[in-house]
């Protein structure tokens, strides 16, 4: 049996079984046509030395193949299978992480992509990511936010700055009027506590020369 009729049927064993030795990630992406994804692939150890990219074009199951892409060796570098661009898809390593890059994609490129290490005597699978290559990109829409309506806040006027002299001519005047005015008030007033006060004396010497011209009539 030809290497790769053989990879192709122990993919086909084993396809349904992910492993956690090899991790993939994202899970799942969907990318816009002719634009480039990279999709990774993390084991445990780094001593790995050669790891296989596969595609599975539909849904798991009994009837499902995987395609062969391009594996990856330590020594011999990017080997890529018949058939498939060259220039499109790439592999390198950083570390224990394996990465599969791939551009200039096509809806035809939608499938699920799985990292393969051949073990002995076993296969092991990655988790699988899901890629979806669509023309154009759904809108999510967003949330409406809720109107807050805004708070009326009220202000007193502000008291007008009045500029210039305190007091105009007019106030002036009238002061003045006011403060004359007082002054009459005041010395009318004086005048008349001062009649008054001379009236009272006059009286009260009156009385008191009075009893003497009454005993003084008696008299004669």
């Amino acid at each position: 049996m030809r290497p790769r009729m053989w990879l192709l049927l122990a993919a086909q064993l084993a396809a349904l079984h992910g492993s956690s030795v090899l991790q993939q990630t994202p899970a799942y992406t969907m990318v816009q046509t002719n634009q480039m994804v990279m999709l990774s692939c993390q084991a445990i150890s780094s001593l790995t030395t050669r790891i296989y990219w596969l595609r599975q074009c539909k849904a798991p199951s009994s009837d499902s193949h995987h395609e062969f892409l391009v594996f990856w060796d330590s020594s011999k570098g990017t080997i890529h299978s018949e058939g498939v661009e060259q220039e499109k898809i790439a592999v390198f390593r950083d570390g224990s992480r394996f990465f599969l890059n791939l551009t200039r994609v096509k809806p035809e490129d939608s499938g699920l992509y799985f990292c393969m290490v051949i073990g002995s005597p076993s296969l092991t699978f990655g988790t699988g990511t899901q890629l979806s290559v669509v023309d154009i990109l759904p809108t999510t829409a967003q949330p409406t936010k809720k109107s807050t309506p805004k708070k009326t806040v009220c202000r007193l006027p502000r008291p007008a700055t009045r500029k210039g002299p305190l007091c105009s001519p007019i106030t002036l005047s009238l002061l003045v009027a006011g403060i004359l005015v007082l002054l009459v008030s005041l010395g009318v007033a004086i005048h008349l506590y001062c009649r008054q006060r001379r009236a009272r004396l006059r009286f009260m010497k009156h009385l008191r020369l009075y009893p003497l011209e009454e005993c003084s009539r008696l008299d004669y």
